[in-house]
């Protein structure tokens, strides 16, 4: 088989392969990208874009229900239509990634739809539709492929007509009834949409919601949700699914088995290192994640990006690494990768909001701790705000340094509120500075003020005092 050969080779176009492969064409080199998938990954076509119309959909529901608490009444009839109509047309181009691979292209790359796999050092084998193409680097590989749904092994889940994310945003209808398998981001996002448009939603998970988060976040969630009627199940392990062709019966350790016509597997990601065959450069297989240094190398000549390294599964972090990856592949001085102020949102209603470390994290990591926190319906724009103002906001302070290593924002735009968050953890900001700042009235961030007014004040030793008043 002769090879195709170019400067370097990108496999798996996401967020972050995209952008690393298009950074590299336009200085200059010679550049193949490969992706089985759609260009852009999961982001634009089924998770970070769709869903996000999804829930600015059902929020608008929300708002319109709650009309009667603020400016007197409303008829609400939810309709699906104009939403799956937006995904479709908005979103995916109807899950089309032409404008993508044409983008890609005009800026000088080469791509190949197909599954790439490390055959041997600098060596990447296509299997594509008209057969294996191989494909050698002269300078880098770059790993990025992303993520895919991880199902849990529960007897009879893989025979049934299952959900994962992917159909869950491609439906062009909702659901009557739901069970929800799983606690986290996705989970919660899912489960409060189609409840807002009407179907019976049930939670299944395991521990407790949003269990990377700090557990006031997951607690107040599911009081939202239960408020909004889904039917959470905590302490619930599967052990038997089952479908009859018209609804599924999930079977419980020590409960009552739970019916629905549809189920949602949210259990979490994962990435197959043995089929992109890592191992022919060195890196373990059977790991979950590939490990790399700061400069975001794996092994001699390979660069791995994104979710496949573990350090957050999220697009702005695929994209900072992306960044990264191609200063040291070009040789130019560059920032090494800092993990420690990885923002993230779950984009529930309140938004969940957090970045650094938890409380929990930062006391393992043997951090001396102080919390200080403040409720978003006790600050003045909370109580404006009144219906849909439920949310917190709390800081975990580094008692010796002085500083913040962790933070989470909760409420009506959490996401948006944690921006000077991650600003003062990534910049190791002081917190008497963060004090001295002049924070706007009446604004959601101004409660920011308070919690750190409720840590107390930092001794010159690390002990902490708390101010009265």
């Amino acid at each position: 088989m002769t090879a195709e050969v170019a400067d370097a080779i990108v496999v798996g176009m996401g967020p972050g392969g995209e952008d690393a492969a298009t950074r590299m064409a336009q200085e200059g080199l010679s550049v193949i990208g490969v992706e089985g998938n759609l260009v852009g990954g999961e982001c634009p076509y089924y998770a970070c874009v769709p869903t996000k119309m999804m829930i600015r959909a059902a929020n608008s529901l929300a708002e319109a229900h709650r009309v009667a608490a603020l400016a007197g009444s409303v008829s609400v009839r939810p309709d699906w239509a104009p939403v799956a109509a937006r995904i479709r047309a908005e979103a995916t181009d109807n899950w089309d990634d032409t404008v993508a691979v044409e983008r890609f292209e005009n800026a000088g790359g080469r791509f190949i739809r197909g599954w790439g796999r490390i055959t041997a050092p600098g060596a990447v084998t296509v299997a594509t539709e008209s057969g294996p193409r191989l494909l050698r680097a002269a300078k880098a590989i770059v790993l990025n492929p992303g993520s895919a749904p991880a199902i849990p092994p529960i007897p009879g889940l893989r025979e049934t007509p299952y959900w994962t994310n992917r159909d869950a945003v491609a439906t062009t209808t909702v659901p009557e009834s739901l069970i929800v398998l799983g606690g986290g981001p996705v989970a919660c996002e899912f489960s409060q949409v189609f409840a807002r448009f009407g179907t019976s939603v049930t939670v299944l998970v395991r521990s407790r919601l949003l269990s990377r988060d700090e557990p006031e976040a997951g607690a107040l969630i599911g009081d939202v949700l239960t408020g909004e009627g889904v039917t959470i199940h905590r302490g619930a392990s599967a052990t038997l699914v089952e479908h009859d062709g018209h609804q599924f019966t999930v079977h419980l350790e020590g409960g009552d088995p739970v019916r629905a016509r549809n189920l949602l597997i949210a259990t979490g990601r994962h990435t197959d290192l043995a089929a992109l065959g890592v191992g022919a450069v060195g890196v373990d297989d059977t790991a979950s994640t590939i490990r790399v240094d700061d400069r975001m190398r794996a092994a001699d000549g390979v660069w791995a990006i994104g979710d496949v390294t573990g350090r957050g599964a999220f697009t702005h972090m695929s994209m900072y690494q992306a960044r990264i990856a191609v200063a040291d592949i070009l040789g130019r001085p560059g920032e090494p990768a800092d993990s420690r102020a990885v923002p993230r949102v779950t984009f529930t209603d309140p938004e969940v909001g957090a970045v650094g470390l938890s409380e929990s994290a930062a006391r393992a990591a043997g951090i001396p701790v102080r919390t200080g926190r403040s409720d978003i319906p006790q600050s003045a724009r909370g109580w404006i705000h009144k219906a849909g103002n439920e949310g917190f906001i709390k800081v975990v302070a580094d008692t010796d340094r002085g500083v913040l290593v962790g933070a989470t924002s909760v409420g009506p735009v959490g996401g948006e509120v944690l921006a000077t968050l991650t600003l003062a953890v990534h910049a190791r900001v002081p917190i008497g500075r963060l004090r001295r700042m002049i924070y706007a009235y009446p604004t959601f961030h101004r409660a920011i003020e308070s919690a750190l007014e409720d840590l107390g004040e930092l001794m010159p030793d690390g002990a902490t005092q708390r101010v009265t008043t």
